[in-house]
């Protein structure tokens, strides 16, 4: 529990940086190596590491203190704090809330500094003057946005179908959580693969934006 948990988070957080990254490299390509150096990129992953950390320490904690009567058994691949949780013999809404909200914040800020970050890169693609220069450009950002399907998605599913999904079969639990947990790992070196094979020859190189 305490070791999927923070590594899913991060992965998202790693998300929002690609998204500033393929923003920075498509609005403002001049200053990309300059902004973004080797010193900057390393303190942004110790900050993404030092944040999923700190907001999921208290996971564990809050699991342990609960009294458990019933099975120690979960019918999942991997210890999530929810399904742990739902074996307590008592009031479990502490963690539930703390859980609830620790995942709307942090994937609610990710999902919108990405969305501003592509906002900004679509008003960069459509102010090019032709067709073709949009479709080159856009391909740069076509694998992050597929990543981002392929991870959110899984994830969306697997979380409302934990905490709203009562009277769902188990089976269909369990078979969620597994996507959640293989699908993305599974789809990113197909997404990024095809990436670099269908790569165009040609640079696009974009100035900043007015």
């Amino acid at each position: 529990m305490a070791t999927k948990i923070p590594n899913s988070t991060a992965e998202k957080q790693w998300m929002m940086y690609m998204a500033l990254n393929r923003y920075m490299a498509i609005c403002d390509p001049l200053r990309h190596s300059t902004i973004l150096t080797n010193a900057v990129v390393a303190k942004i992953g110790l900050a993404v590491l030092l944040r999923s950390g700190i907001l999921m320490l208290p996971h564990p904690f809050l699991a342990r203190q609960w009294p458990y009567c019933r099975t120690n058994i979960i019918p999942h691949l991997y210890c999530q704090h929810i399904a742990v949780v739902n074996l307590a013999c008592a009031d479990i809404h502490v963690s539930s809330y703390y859980s609830l909200s620790v995942a709307l914040s942090v994937t609610g800020l990710d999902v919108f500094f990405i969305t501003m970050s592509y906002i900004q890169i679509l008003r960069a693609i459509f102010s090019l003057p032709t067709k073709d220069a949009h479709l080159k450009t856009f391909q740069t950002c076509a694998s992050h946005l597929c990543v981002i399907l392929a991870s959110y998605i899984p994830a969306l599913f697997s979380y409302v179908t934990l905490r709203f999904g009562q009277n769902v079969a188990l089976h269909f639990h369990v078979l969620v959580a597994n996507m959640y947990l293989l699908v993305p790992p599974m789809l990113n070196p197909i997404i990024y693969g095809t990436e670099l094979r269908a790569e165009p020859t040609g640079d696009v190189v974009l100035g900043p934006l007015p």
